[in-house]
């Protein structure tokens, strides 16, 4: 049985938990011409003002303010000035955390999901849930354990090898 996952789940559990956790479920984009789903095999967890390689290292700013907001919100990005990177806000308010959506079933990296799904920064900050066209279902699927891994984030480089050290990159080995 399918069910829209409520933006109050993303707001009670730890991000790199919440990471881990939504490999295997639904991200779901609906638009007036269609509605389109693919299973999320890739993630990848940013955790607070402590973690370097997260955005909200540097703190407040007008780009990071939505990641101060209450979970289950999108932070939409503009990377290198070339790729949207589409991120889940996670946490209670004023403890700025997300994860990276990387790789969908089918779709493997960050620039080509957005741009395969039409997601633009016009999404930055607007409810996980059907009101924004993109959400999240959960239809009781999981990953088997031994095909899931976990290993160092990808192109954080700047943030010292400690934080690009943090195994809080998450994907599923071959669906």
């Amino acid at each position: 049985m399918q069910r829209i996952v409520s933006q109050r789940e993303f707001e009670r559990k730890n991000t790199v938990a919440v990471a881990r956790w939504l490999l295997g479920k639904v991200l779901v984009k609906q638009d007036a011409k269609a509605l389109v789903s693919y299973r999320i095999t890739e993630v990848e967890a940013y955790h607070g003002e402590s973690d370097q390689a997260c955005h909200a290292s540097k703190g407040r700013t007008k780009r990071t303010e939505v990641m101060y907001q209450s979970g289950g919100r999108w932070y939409v990005y503009l990377c290198y000035g070339v790729h949207e990177m589409l991120n889940l806000v996670t946490g209670p308010v004023e403890q700025p955390s997300a994860v990276l959506i990387r790789g969908l079933e089918g779709i493997s990296g960050p620039g080509r999901l957005t741009k395969h799904l039409g997601i633009t920064r016009a999404l930055n900050n607007a409810v996980v849930g059907p009101e924004s066209g993109l959400y999240v279902e959960d239809d009781g699927w999981v990953p088997p354990r031994n095909r899931v891994r976990s290993g160092p984030r990808i192109g954080v480089d700047y943030a010292g090898r400690e934080w690009v050290a943090k195994p809080w990159r998450f994907w599923i080995d071959a669906l």
